[in-house]
């Protein structure tokens, strides 16, 4: 029998609805169990992989220290499949800068330095569509055998300004001239992998396309799979 995963999605603040409708679209064909809104490390306790959605960083960071659950998603982050959208990003990482007077709780999962708010005000929101690599594997080709493009939505978006380790996978890259700093110049890394972490600067919950979602389940089942081999070797 297939194993099959269940999937949480941190519900302190943020985008966590959106998050939980795109995985219920994937039950039926990709190995989903159950989708639970994580509130309470007995909650946490119950899932194989974890969404932390976008919102604000900093609330959804001082919410979860006042829930005490803090040091549990610390350690989940470092031993589970957790994939961090916009804010979710900034918490993952190891090291944010722009942050707010005082700076701000973080994860320190993944090694690399996120800028927030990389892409300005609300007012600065933008899309574009890109054809990603990395979506291959989980899209359907058209007639031409090209892979159709993914919209990339930013709101009040941070970017990846530095790979702070060689395991660090980058996914997605934007074309030179988005950004509010001299680091877009060259084109601002959104999209990075590493080992059990998933980090995106995007939005993909606000679309009606499921690709990164079915990427994440994909990547945490392979994650659960790696495991098992593991421990039957």
């Amino acid at each position: 029998m297939a194993k099959t995963l269940t999937i949480g999605v941190l519900a302190l603040q943020g985008a966590f609805i959106e998050h939980i409708h795109a995985l219920n679209t994937l039950r039926s064909s990709e190995h989903i169990s159950d989708v639970v809104e994580v509130r309470t490390k007995q909650e946490l306790d119950l899932v194989d992989a974890l969404i932390i959605p976008g919102g604000e960083s900093t609330a959804i960071a001082l919410i979860a220290e006042r829930c005490g659950i803090l040091e549990d998603l610390r350690e989940f982050a470092r031993t589970k499949p957790t994939w961090g959208t916009c804010a979710g990003l900034i918490l993952l990482a190891k090291t944010a800068i722009h942050t707010k007077k005082g700076g701000q709780q973080l994860l320190n999962a993944l090694p690399v330095t996120v800028s927030r708010n990389q892409f300005g005000r609300q007012v600065d929101s933008f899309s574009i569509k890109l054809s990603s690599q990395c979506l291959e594997h989980v899209s359907e080709q058209c007639a031409t055998g090209v892979v159709e493009p993914f919209e990339y939505v930013f709101i009040r978006a941070p970017a990846i300004v530095s790979v702070d380790d060689s395991e660090v996978e980058p996914l997605v890259k934007l074309p030179p001239g988005h950004g509010q700093t001299e680091a877009s110049e060259d084109g601002l890394l959104v999209a990075v992998k590493y080992r059990k972490m998933l980090g995106t600067s995007f939005h993909p919950e606000l679309t009606n396309d499921t690709r990164w979602h079915r990427y994440f389940v994909r990547m945490a089942l392979s994650q659960e799979d790696s495991a098992v081999e593991a421990l039957a070797a």
